[in-house]
């Protein structure tokens, strides 16, 4: 199936550059008219796999985060993200709830799991110093039905 409308974005791998990862995401899914929850939803996602790119793909240096976000006529969107950061070494493992590569800067290990539970599907493919691709997939339903 053939997109109907894209986007892409390309920018450095910075903290604050997250918030307008998210934003302009979000305002490119608004033309599906999605419900607040659905767009809260992509926000968290989409945050979460952008995260995931600054902290662990990139670590202590900058490097650039490539979005990509297709709509389809049968009303689902599916959004790319991707870094050319260090990769994962095992994605399977690094899945899995509570698993985090940086446990001394505190964090939970929960970002895949969220991805997860706010998309419909979520795959994630990774090959060590070449990168990290996470694809994000949801059916938009449209608040008049």
């Amino acid at each position: 199936m053939k997109a109907i409308n894209t986007m892409r974005l390309c920018f450095d791998s910075r903290s604050s550059n997250e918030s307008f990862a998210r934003t302009a995401v979000a305002a490119f899914l608004c033309g599906m008219d999605p419900t607040v929850e659905e767009l809260g939803e992509v926000k968290t996602a989409v945050s979460e796999a952008v995260t995931n790119c600054i902290v662990h793909g990139y670590r202590d240096m900058i490097g650039k985060v490539y979005i990509t976000a297709n709509i389809y006529e049968d009303n689902r969107i599916v959004i790319k993200i991707k870094d050319k950061g260090c990769g994962i070494e095992d994605v399977k493992k690094a899945m899995e709830p509570l698993f985090t590569t940086a446990a001394a800067e505190e964090r939970a290990g929960l970002g895949f799991a969220v991805m997860e539970s706010m998309m419909d599907k979520v795959k994630v493919s990774s090959q060590l110093q070449k990168g990290t691709t996470v694809v994000l997939e949801k059916r938009i339903v449209s608040k008049g039905e």
